[in-house]
């Protein structure tokens, strides 16, 4: 299951809400700061979708989502349960933003009224009239969006839109270099992990370093393990009680 998030409206009281003029610069600012002092993407895409709804004109509510090609989504982060709703396939199916496919290959999409045409979609139905979808990651298999949500129609115009992207440019600085942090530190965790067990199978087997991390090597070729499992699977067996490594060559 993803994790989701639900973000408190008094998490960031020092920035101006929907700011204009000399203040956009300086709001900005203040939010690059505060997504750039979270240390994972999960506490990015918190931070991100709190600061949406202060920054964009018009915004009441912003989540965050991840929609894989062919139209699987699973929401990473949101402001409350109506976006929760909002954002969720219902019954099975798909998503409730058709035009999402479209951030393929733009940047923005919109929903001027979700009630034209005589509603009846999930939009409408939570009561949410507008939508504006910026897209924040794209690859050849999945878009990362964040989509602040209006309980009016055509809430978003031009200046919402050049501030959106404004914005999305700093959340997705501060997500990739989020993403390098949270990678470098499961890396030196695994270094570690990895360290400790060839430790383990050169005391138990008799071998050098070189020895051991080959037969650690092997033994994750054979079996059809990731390294760092079987490594972590060595470490616990020896501190558990009566512990014993795997003796493999």
């Amino acid at each position: 299951m993803p994790k989701r998030f639900v973000v408190a409206a008094s998490e960031f009281p020092d920035l101006p809400r929907f700011p204009a003029g000399f203040e956009l610069a300086e709001s900005l600012t203040a939010a690059a700061q505060h997504l750039h002092g979270t240390r994972t993407p999960d506490a990015t895409m918190n931070a991100a979708v709190e600061l949406a709804v202060r920054l964009l004109p018009g915004a009441d509510h912003a989540g965050i989502a991840e929609i894989q090609r062919g139209g699987r989504l699973r929401t990473l982060a949101w402001t409350d349960e109506t976006v929760r709703f909002a954002a969720e396939p219902r019954h099975g199916g798909q998503g409730p933003h058709p035009d999402w496919e479209r951030l393929w290959a733009t940047p923005v999409v919109g929903t001027a009224d979700s009630d034209a045409d005589g509603g009846g979609n999930t939009l409408s139905g939570l009561g949410l009239r507008s939508a504006l979808s910026l897209r924040l990651r794209a690859d050849r298999r999945r878009l990362t969006v964040l989509t602040a949500y209006a309980r009016k129609p055509q809430a978003f115009d031009e200046d919402a839109t050049r501030i959106g992207r404004l914005f999305t440019a700093h959340v997705s600085l501060a997500l990739d270099s989020a993403t390098v942090r949270e990678q470098l530190t499961e890396a030196m965790r695994t270094r570690d992990l990895i360290g400790q067990a060839t430790g383990i199978l050169m005391e138990r087997m008799d071998i050098d370093a070189a020895g051991a991390f080959e037969s650690l090597v092997k033994a994750s070729q054979r079996e059809n393990v990731k390294l760092r499992d079987l490594a972590r699977r060595i470490v616990d067996a020896n501190t558990g009680p009566g512990g014993r490594g795997v003796n493999e060559r």
